[in-house]
């Protein structure tokens, strides 16, 4: 018997990131325009690393408060009154080593072996395969998609619901497919968790990259106190972070200690200077966000303007996040053309197979860069297409 085969069944299964695979092949080659990942450009800017570096000379290296430094969570309520107009304790705040980590201890929570997680697809890959490493069993619903664009048939959640189901997982707006839920939609998805008594874990990470009017909607606007919801989050795309692995999650105030001690029993914490960075990003952030979400929007428009003259690029143009989701007619394995796109044009593009059921003909393109970066490869993308 090999080491491999006496590891547990679920770590064996882990799959390799699609993604991941594609970024190995060219991240070395010479001229290479990345598109691939989903983090803009830009490096943190000085206001959040001015802050964590003096709190990393004054010494704040030592273990802390493991829900998070009141500081920060106080930040967080300020943040949420901002934006959401609503207003609450900081006793509804847990501090996480990144939003992936919120996301497992919301699962580490929530389902065990055996339990159902119904989530949205085509779907950021890493939900879908932490549930299933946790033992739990991963189910996709569909999102349709027409000339209309995106949208959630309510119905289908329902249908794909059993005994077994434990949460919903809704991430909206949508990685990679940029659809964003109208509040009519998520007041169905809540009835519906309310009726059934199952959890809602709310990836709302984008909510602020929302091209509509001000942020996306929100369960927030329509939620009570009592309702069945966690709210996971990071610091990584609003404020160019992704390096930083800190989030958080909302949660009902009678849940802070079991959070707590899942923390204790995960990483103990995050480190407390760089959680001063994260006060400063919620604190004097807001112009900084304002300004990416302006340049995603220009970039949107950009890429779209240039693909959507082809005749072969097929597309809706996204209403949040920043990722422009794909087909080409012609293509069909978009594993593969992911790899060719690197070979010929010189771009990096994720293929839809890495999104699960429903992204397997598509590419996701993340536009949160240079304009001019933008620009140049959707050119190399047009012609790839116009001789391919």
């Amino acid at each position: 018997m090999s080491l491999v085969e006496t590891l547990r069944a679920e770590a064996r299964a882990a799959p390799e990131s699609g993604i991941v695979a594609v970024v190995n092949y060219g991240r070395l080659r010479d001229g290479l325009i990345p598109l691939w990942a989903g983090e803009g450009d830009l490096a943190t800017p000085a206001f959040i690393t001015d802050a964590a570096s003096k709190a990393l000379a004054g010494g704040e290296t030592f273990y802390t408060w493991q829900r998070g430094i009141p500081d920060l969570r106080q930040a967080l309520a300020r943040y949420y009154a901002r934006h959401f107009a609503k207003t609450f304790p900081e006793e509804q705040f847990i501090v996480t080593g990144s939003g992936m980590h919120a996301i497992q201890l919301a699962l580490a929570a929530l389902a065990g072996a055996g339990d159902e997680v119904i989530y949205l697809s085509p779907a950021w890959p890493n939900f879908d395969a932490a549930a299933a490493i946790s033992g739990a069993v991963p189910v996709p619903v569909t999102l349709d998609h027409s000339g209309n664009g995106w949208s959630c048939d309510v119905e289908k959640v329902a249908a794909a619901i059993t005994p077994r189901t434990k949460a919903l997982f809704i991430n909206t707006p949508s990685n990679p497919t940029g659809w964003t839920a109208d509040r009519e939609t998520l007041r169905a998805i809540l009835d519906l968790a309310r009726a059934k008594n199952v959890w809602i874990i709310a990836d709302e990470i984008y909510s602020l990259f929302h091209y509509g009017r001000g942020r996306a909607p929100s369960f927030l606007d329509i939620a009570t106190a009592e309702d069945r919801i966690l709210f996971v989050n990071s610091f990584s795309k609003n404020w160019a972070m992704t390096g930083w692995r800190v989030g958080w999650i909302k949660t009902h105030p009678s849940l802070q200690q079991v959070f707590e001690n899942l923390i204790q029993y995960s990483n103990s914490g995050v480190a407390q200077f760089m959680q001063r960075g994260a006060i400063a990003a919620l604190d004097e952030g807001d112009d900084f966000v304002a300004e990416q979400v302006e340049r995603a929007r220009k970039a949107r428009d950009l890429v779209c303007g240039i693909l959507g003259v082809t005749g072969r690029a097929r597309f809706t143009v996204p209403q949040g996040a920043f990722y422009l989701f794909f087909t080409v007619d012609g293509i069909t394995d978009s594993r593969s053309a992911a790899f060719e796109i690197v070979d010929k044009a010189n771009v990096g593009l994720a293929p839809g197979t890495a999104f699960g059921p429903g992204g397997e003909a598509f590419l996701r393109l993340c536009f949160h860069r240079r304009l001019d970066q933008v620009e140049e490869a959707a050119h190399r993308l047009a012609k790839w297409m116009k001789i391919g």
